[in-house]
């Protein structure tokens, strides 16, 4: 079992998803913001169950999806450091 840890850019791409669902949905918006989590503790048994990243061209960068939303992250041994997490729609520009 590795560590998760959360970048700042990714904590803030969380309360931005919330914010932006929210003015529809307070409850579809935690929902969602739950259902991410959900799949980020996942990778706590399953580090690398994500495809790679094609923008990184790094085997260590990887991501899963939730419904439209990339999660990006980077295996680094004993833990998993989330990146970013960007509707499929954007474009991702790499480096981050």
């Amino acid at each position: 079992m590795v560590k998760i840890i959360w970048s700042p850019e990714s904590l803030t791409d969380i309360e931005s998803i919330a914010d932006y669902i929210a003015r529809d949905s307070s409850h579809y918006a935690k929902l969602v913001v739950e259902k991410i989590i959900t799949a980020v503790e996942l990778l706590a048994l399953f580090p690398f169950q994500g495809r790679r990243v094609p923008e990184a061209h790094d085997d260590n960068v990887r991501e899963i999806f939730y419904k439209r939303y990339r999660i990006i992250y980077e295996t680094k041994g004993d833990h998993v450091e989330i990146l970013v997490i960007i509707h499929s729609s954007r474009l991702l520009e790499w480096p981050l």
